[in-house]
């Protein structure tokens, strides 16, 4: 009895001690510990990362059902621009981490700066593309003449404030990389508590606030993730992370910027190979009418919900196989790698279960309207069938990215998610006539294949041999 109460007593002091920030070094010592010290902060990030998506849809759904539609309409195209910003966080994250495991902070201070200048310059252009093209999105992406009229201001809104996305994304890796995932954790508390403040005052028009509609949601979020952005820099440029931004780091090194370009290259081929799959399977879901897209835009909400604290693991293991390569432990870096999957596969079938048993209490905190939730049913009870590979498979795709490997997952998502899970969900949804649960299946599949990729290459060490 002695012996449980110190376990338990001990992992507490452990939890407040991920919470406070207080480690940043993770090449000695107990992995299962550097797991948890890395985990939990970033596991609590991207639930508040994912409350911006889920309060989101929560809020608009009580609009219309056009409303739904526009948010996934516009999220589907937003996802090229994520893949953007994860990419280059990849590549910050590889860097930085490898630096710090190196004991190098001052180069590591340099890439976070070169960073910044490259995210502002990316997250400029495309607002300004996004915000004058944003009607003629909708309209490319299916969207009828009702729903384009209704939606069109939260689309050039979102569009227009994508660099608040891009930099959150951003400057979050630098502090994971760094080891100070609490720091990361904090700035999405902020923005996303801002974010469920602002979105019911500005949709539906409570107090002073005007009655916004769709667009009030865009306007709350953009707000939200931009002060959290000013929180971040703060905290850069004041010395609270291990990484301080100064005077001296301020100039623009073209061969940071060249390396940082080269390895966020694959990062960000990755993710946009894998979100031009997911705006052909939108589109393919939109040929089966506003409530099929309405349960798919639902459903995909929830999943993104339980996904992203997963992803918080396996960012951990980025973070353990950076660090670990920049001290020279390659082994110790591949052991965190498998010890991290099992606990992220735990994770996940569980929330398989949560899935099979409550889907229809869970979607009917999001609507009442019975064929969009049986859309979404089925949604989320098919996809969840490929969560146990698909644990291992991010949790390794990771890994090759906290290693500056960020080619091979991209060939990997080229294969799988081109090559294979686009005709897959047109014929099994089209021809074989399984509508909308075709595109599912071909989810729960085509995230199973790559998962068992991944496995095979990481393997093979190759990985370990990257410099950055």
């Amino acid at each position: 009895m002695k012996k449980l109460s110190h376990r338990i007593s001990s992992f507490f002091k452990l939890v407040l001690l991920a919470l406070r920030g207080g480690e940043t070094e993770y090449t000695s010592g107990s992995i299962n510990r550097a797991i948890l010290l890395l985990s939990i902060p970033m596991i609590l990030e991207m639930i508040m990362e994912s409350l911006f998506a889920v309060v989101d849809v929560y809020f608009v759904s009580k609009v219309s059902v056009n409303a739904v539609a526009t948010v996934g309409l516009t999220e589907s195209v937003l996802m090229i621009i994520y893949s953007m910003a994860v990419g280059l966080s990849m590549a910050v994250t590889a860097i930085v981490a490898r630096r710090v495991g190196e004991k190098n902070y001052k180069r590591a201070a340099d890439a976070a700066f070169q960073a910044i200048v490259l995210a502002c310059g990316v997250g400029l252009v495309l607002g300004v593309v996004g915000f004058i093209f944003a009607g003629d999105v909708l309209r490319l992406m299916g969207g009828e003449p009702e729903l384009i009229e209704e939606g069109v201001g939260y689309t050039k809104v979102m569009y227009a404030g994508n660099l608040s996305v891009i930099l959150l994304f951003l400057l979050n890796a630098i502090f994971r990389g760094a080891g100070n995932p609490t720091i990361a954790m904090v700035s999405l508390w902020l923005a996303n508590g801002l974010n469920i403040i602002l979105d019911p005052m500005l949709i539906f028009g409570i107090g002073p606030f005007p009655e916004m509609g769709v667009m009030g949601a865009a306007v709350a979020t953009t707000t939200g993730r931009s002060i959290g952005v000013v929180f971040q820099l703060i905290c850069l440029l004041s010395g609270w992370s291990v990484v301080k931004v100064g005077w001296n780091n301020l100039v623009i090194r073209v061969k940071t910027l060249v390396e940082m370009v080269k390895v966020s290259a694959g990062g960000i081929g990755q993710f946009l190979v894998e979100s031009a799959s997911w705006i052909f399977l939108v589109r393919v879901v939109s040929e089966f009418g506003s409530e099929a897209l309405a349960g798919y835009t639902i459903a995909f909400r929830v999943i993104v919900f339980t996904l992203l604290p997963s992803w918080g693991i396996a960012n951990a293991a980025a973070t353990l196989v950076g660090q670990n390569l920049g001290a020279k432990k390659p082994d110790r870096a591949e052991k965190s790698v498998w010890r991290t999957a099992t606990y992220n596969t735990i994770f996940l079938l569980l929330v398989s279960v949560v899935f099979f048993i409550e889907a229809d209490p869970i979607l009917g905190l999001f609507t009442d309207q019975t064929a969009v939730k049986e859309i979404g049913r089925s949604a989320l009870q098919i996809i969840c069938f490929g969560y146990i590979f698909f644990s291992y498979g991010m949790v390794i795709g990771q890994a090759f990215n906290g290693a500056g490997d960020t080619r091979t997952p991209m060939y990997i998502s080229l294969l799988v998610f081109w090559a294979i899970q686009i005709p897959l969900s047109w014929v099994l949804a089209m021809p074989l006539g399984f509508d909308e649960n075709g595109v599912f299946i071909s989810i729960a599949v085509c995230h199973s294949i790559y998962a068992i990729i991944a496995m095979i290459l990481f393997k093979r060490g190759k990985w370990k041999s990257v410099e950055v």
